[in-house]
């Protein structure tokens, strides 16, 4: 859809059609490149999993760009690597090259003067040097052990000139090698989520353990314990959970027990009920998650069963800790098969307690570091 007040600007169909032969263009190279794939890729990929040392990867200009993602790449998917600028290689920087590194050299013409001047000492001091280039021909050829040659590439545009075809093969030649490597490497997908905590890559990829509060700072009881004896035995400085997990003498969670639960016994004229033995009143049906568990299910788990708290239980049932909404909230906006506005109307419990608890407070705001507890009168005087 085309915003009306560009519209006297709206793209001529023309240009389409030649950003499609561009387009075009460069499928056809990376297509070539991969029908005449030979050995000499199966010797590049030996060499690297042979590596004792870090992949280094130099190239300038276009390439050099290039060389870079390819770098990432591959220290992303289980292969130490590191980009070395042509350049400063040779006012200094070839110092990082050490003789158990490999050098992975991008230069499609073979003849680019930076990298031609670093291979003599790149040549003496590194274990291997892997080239993609033109041609095993060329200088940067001659000089490599192994050479994955690109073969002639047309460069796409009008002028044919720019690297285009050419940079886009070198790309996903390198995206090859990576990932060839790392499967055989046997890179999993813990391995991977280890190497990319941040971003939305990270939080699809995370456990309930990056986010959830340990045991130590949970709210944690025996379910034999009354009412009362829990409420006095459960208290923790710091941010405040709505919900008590409760054990067995085993240790085996048995049930929970929320703000919600106790606002309804407050509810209660006679004081009688908080002598109660706590299994009589707490909630036996609940949701858990195991450890180990992705985050983003647990926090789709929370929304939609309407939950805000979220045991994680361990072996023999046994709980570790507990997701709480305060502390996922944000996270509720970057996954689209869970109901943004949920969090914000997911605490009518916790309202309602801070009502019952303070009824000066008629906002009910959730106060992470406070302790609610603290203000029923029988509470205070046991404590």
């Amino acid at each position: 859809m085309v915003n009306a007040a560009c519209a006297s600007h709206s793209p001529d169909p023309k240009f389409v059609a030649d950003a499609k032969q561009i387009l075009l263009a460069e499928a056809t190279a990376i297509t070539r490149l991969s029908q005449h794939l030979d050995a000499n890729f199966d010797a590049a990929v030996n060499l690297i999993l042979a590596c004792s040392g870090s992949i280094i990867v130099t190239g300038i200009g276009k390439a050099g760009l290039v060389s870079q993602k390819i770098a990432a790449t591959l220290a992303s998917t289980g292969t130490p690597s590191q980009f070395l600028h042509p350049a400063e290689a040779v006012h200094g920087d070839l110092g990082r090259i050490g003789s158990r590194d490999l050098l992975l050299v991008l230069s499609y013409s073979g003849e680019t003067e930076e990298v031609i001047r670093m291979l003599p000492t790149a040549r003496s001091t590194c274990q291997t040097i892997v080239a993609i280039t033109c041609s095993a021909h060329s200088t940067l050829g001659r000089n490599a052990d192994v050479v994955i040659a690109l073969g002639a590439v047309e460069e796409a545009g009008h002028l044919a000139l720019a690297p285009t075809s050419s940079t886009t093969a070198m790309l996903a030649l390198g995206d090859a090698l990576a990932l060839v490597v790392s499967q055989q490497r046997g890179f999993r997908v813990e391995d991977f989520a280890r190497f990319h905590p941040g971003g939305n890559l990270g939080l699809k990829l995370a456990t309930v353990e990056s986010l959830m509060r340990p045991l130590s700072e949970c709210r944690l009881a025996t379910d034999h314990l009354s009412v009362r004896d829990v409420i006095v035995r459960v208290s923790k400085p710091g941010r405040r959970s709505g919900a008590v997990m409760l054990v067995d003498a085993m240790g085996k969670l048995t049930g929970i027990f929320t703000d919600s639960d106790l606002a309804k016994l407050l509810e209660r004229p006679c004081d009688a009920v908080l002598d109660r033995p706590i299994s009589a009143v707490m909630t036996k049906t609940f949701v858990t998650v195991a450890s180990g568990s992705k985050l983003t299910n647990a926090v789709s788990l929370m929304s939609e069963k309407k939950i805000s708290e979220l045991p994680v239980l361990g072996a023999n049932a046994q709980p570790i800790g507990m997701i709480d909404i305060t502390d996922v909230m944000g996270l509720f906006s970057t996954a689209s098969s869970i109901d943004a506005n949920w969090p914000l109307k997911s605490l009518p419990h916790r309202r309602e307690f801070d009502r019952k608890v303070n009824p000066q407070d008629h906002g009910g705001s959730v106060r992470a570091n406070d302790d609610p507890l603290m203000s029923i009168p029988m509470y205070r005087a046991t404590s």
